[in-house]
């Protein structure tokens, strides 16, 4: 007696993998084990030094990942690549080193200093997310039922004015501030933890936990992921889509305000072309934990971090860091271009 597959059946067998599949997948894997070997290595080699590399990359991975959530939020529910959010970012530290050095007028370690950047993260967050909403409203809101293209020309334009203003403030060339969190610190056996890196930690990690929250349990976010899968079922469940995407762009420009104070504080250098190459970098921790996913963003935006430290500390060096950083972008891009944590997409027909 013979059995015949239902349509159903039929349609759940996976076809067997092509030989150029199977090549694919072989050689991304021989890239990663590659990868791991150098790690290992470095670690075993140069113990300290490799200690030191991650506390660093650490600490720069979450100024990364609080930018690249920004990115992913508005991906997320509109799936615009918001290439203007990186210049955001950049306003965010001209904006902190105003409010901390020329309102306040504190450039040393205090702790009147820590109530101070409290203010600046709350002033600069809330500028950076009410600019954020108002490029939405005023700009990419008429452009939603345009041709793709055009919100995405859109953004890239509008970084440009942001540069704009960036340059008109900060001027040409870079400035160098005082960070009022002391360059001091301590040490865990040979491995110096600054003070700055502790602040950052200590910063970054309730607003991701708190971001998490706010989109997995709140009804706000039930709005938020409703909208990201059918904006117009959205609307005939009587949640308010414009409200929503601007509610995004909100808290996506307040990560982004939270980034610029911090990286003001931690690298202590502003420059009006700034958020291209940060931007550039969160952009690929998003891309690299998979575009539209939270965690992806962040878990991406460490693991650049990361190896961008190492590489500078035990790899090729600080002026291949783009290299490597990009290079990791066109191989994810080519094995696995959904990213660690996406998940592969068909286009419908």
């Amino acid at each position: 007696m013979t059995m015949t597959q239902t349509p159903i059946e039929m349609a759940e067998v996976k076809p067997p993998l092509s030989r150029a599949k199977i090549a694919n997948i072989s050689l991304g894997g021989l890239l990663l084990l590659a990868v791991g070997i150098w790690v290992v290595r470095a670690a075993v080699t140069s113990p300290a030094q490799f200690a030191n590399a991650i506390v660093s990359g650490i600490n720069n991975g979450a100024l990364y990942a609080l930018i690249a959530l920004g990115y992913t939020l508005v991906y997320g529910i509109i799936e615009l690549i918001n290439f203007a959010h990186g210049d955001l970012f950049m306003l965010s530290t001209i904006a902190a080193a105003f409010v901390i050095v020329t309102v306040f007028a504190v450039t040393s370690a205090s702790w009147w200093a820590a109530v101070v950047l409290g203010i600046a993260l709350i002033v600069v967050m809330t500028g950076a997310a009410g600019l954020n909403v108002a490029a939405e409203r005023l700009a990419y809101r008429r452009l939603r039922r345009a041709p793709k293209l055009a919100p995405l020309i859109t953004a890239v334009g509008l970084s440009f004015v942001y540069q704009f203003v960036g340059v008109t403030a900060n001027g040409s060339a870079q400035k160098g501030w005082d960070t009022i969190l002391g360059d001091s610190g301590f040490y865990i056996g040979s491995v110096r933890i600054r003070w700055v890196t502790v602040v950052v930690i200590a910063v970054t990690v309730p607003l991701l936990l708190l971001m998490t929250w706010l989109v997995q349990r709140t009804r706000q976010g039930k709005a938020m992921r409703a909208t990201a899968q059918d904006q117009d079922a959205a609307r005939l469940m009587g949640i308010d889509v414009d409200r929503t995407i601007a509610f995004t762009f909100g808290l996506g420009g307040a990560l982004a305000g939270a980034a610029g104070v911090l990286y003001m504080q931690s690298i202590q250098v502003t420059r009006w072309d700034a958020g291209f190459r940060l931007g550039l970098f969160a952009f690929t921790a998003a891309v690299l934990g998979g575009i539209g996913n939270l965690t992806g963003a962040v878990i991406g935006g460490f693991l650049i971090g990361i190896l961008e430290a190492l590489n500078g500390s035990l790899g090729l060096g600080q002026a291949w860091g783009q290299t490597v950083i990009f290079t990791i972008l066109i191989v994810l891009m080519v094995f696995k271009p959904e990213g660690i944590l996406g998940k592969p997409t068909t286009e419908k027909v």
